[in-house]
């Protein structure tokens, strides 16, 4: 079994546990409010302005027997830099305010994902934090496009309030298949086995930013 299938085999269970938060399930039917959209471009955004530091940060800890690594985390940057201004771009185009979003403190789960990752870096093995990029990326591929087409369709927002959802959907579907070689060529056990666990953390800290979306009492009067 390749380590790729062991990432996959071993964080299926926390996977699911994500994929089955009722804010998503509600998304890919397009059944959210464009306040719920907003607040997760919002999140997103307070996230993804430190995937290019996290990679710089990450590549500046590789270790020189894993050169090859520090030349993938390269071009991932490449491919990273200036997304989170595609997401103020959706945010203004659904009716938000650019400036607020910048200027707006991220809530208390987005913190402490991004502040684990920087963690995972600086103070466990800078593998790790490939642990983030496999929990964002197969999401990303598995629900972005879904979502995007539904709550388009369900709210009547326009096509360029989904930059970002499109964008990731199709983008990281190439990105999976350069991230699942990458891993196939990672033969060093400590690295995987950190690789694996951060990314069932990741699983479990991403999936608190979705559940934060929703406040309690509308998901009380759901059940209801």
């Amino acid at each position: 079994m390749s380590f790729f299938e062991q990432l996959q085999q071993a964080t299926a269970s926390a996977r699911g546990e994500l994929q089955s938060i009722p804010v998503i399930l509600d998304a890919i039917q397009g059944k959210v409010t464009r306040d719920e959209y907003q607040r997760f471009l919002t999140e997103a955004y307070h996230h993804v302005k430190h995937t290019v530091p996290l990679l710089m940060a990450c590549g500046a800890r590789v270790p020189a027997q894993c050169e090859w690594l520090r030349t993938a985390i390269a071009e991932y940057i490449k491919e990273e830099i200036g997304h989170q201004e595609w997401i103020l771009d959706d945010i203004e185009a659904c009716g938000g305010d650019r400036e607020q979003a910048m200027q707006s403190a991220p809530s208390a789960a987005t913190e402490l994902m991004v502040s684990y990752a920087y963690d995972t870096i600086a103070r466990g093995n800078p593998a790790g934090f490939f642990g983030m990029v496999h929990v964002l990326e197969g999401t990303s591929v598995v629900l972005a496009t879904r979502a995007a087409d539904a709550i388009e369709q369900a709210l009547g927002l326009p096509r360029t309030a989904f930059s970002y959802l499109r964008s990731h959907g199709d983008l990281d579907i190439e990105h999976v298949g350069f991230f699942e070689s990458l891993m196939n060529r990672l033969d060093d056990a400590e690295a995987q086995r950190a690789i694996i666990h951060a990314a069932n953390m990741f699983y479990r800290l991403y999936g608190d930013i979705f559940r934060s979306l929703r406040p309690a009492s509308a998901a009380l009067a759901e059940a209801a």
